[in-house]
Formats: structure tokens, sequence, C-alpha cells
């Protein structure tokens, strides 16, 4: 009877050891996930106010690149055709 109580608690042991065991290995599963996650936000956040400090600059070379891309966009909204210009007809 001691035997099988010895062997019975022995396995419970062994079972609680299995459990704490899985469970610590889903512990640093989720701890990764979460690592992962954090580092990312906190990249896009370090990215989005670089961005800020950038378009809020008066740097001579931020200046002229944001005058490029005014130049850019001012001749992406002018007509392909001229304003006189008629339609072909169909």
């Amino acid at each position: 009877m001691w035997w099988l109580l010895g062997v019975i608690g022995a396995l419970q042991l062994y079972f609680v050891r299995e459990l704490l065991a899985a469970f610590a290995l889903f512990v640093m599963g989720f701890l990764a996930v979460a690592g992962v996650i954090i580092s990312l936000y906190t990249l896009h956040r370090a990215w989005a106010v670089t961005v800020d400090r950038v378009a809020d600059s008066r740097h001579p070379v931020v200046v002229a690149v944001r005058h490029g891309i005014y130049s850019v966009e001012e001749l992406a909204r002018r007509p392909f055709r001229r304003p006189g210009s008629e339609q072909p007809a169909n």
C-alpha cells in the first residue's frame, strides 16, 4: 500500500513538473511575441517623431526637397492638353 501511494505521489509530482515546464514555455513564447510587438511599436513611434521633426525643419536641404516635391505636385495637377484644344471626334 505504501509503495502504491509512493508511486501515485511520484507520478503526481512528475505531472506537476511537466505542467510547470509547459507553462514556462508558454510564458517564454508570449514574452517573445510581446517583445517583438513592443519593439515594432517603439520603432514606429521613433520613425513618426523623426519624420515630424524633419518635416518641421528649416534646414536648406529639407527646404530644397520640399520645393522639389511641390514642383512635381504642380506638374501633376496640370492638364495634359492645352486649354484651347478640342477632344478628337469619335
